[in-house]
């Protein structure tokens, strides 16, 4: 049974795209929670100074 080379050429690049797809999409979640990561941490920051600047004001008020 031949197979032509171009049905050969069409799975594996059929393969490949499938690969890249699923490590693209790796990336970008890895690259999403990062940056999840890094808002959460600045908006945590922003929290406690206002708390700070609140117990600073009742302390002097």
């Amino acid at each position: 049974m031949d197979i032509p080379v171009w049905i050969l050429l069409l799975v594996g690049g059929i393969i490949i795209s499938a690969f890249m797809a699923v490590k693209v999409g790796r990336e970008e979640k890895e690259e999403e929670r990062e940056l999840i990561e890094k808002e959460g941490e600045v908006y945590m920051e922003r929290l406690k100074k206002e708390k700070e600047e609140r117990s600073e004001g009742r302390s002097f008020g």
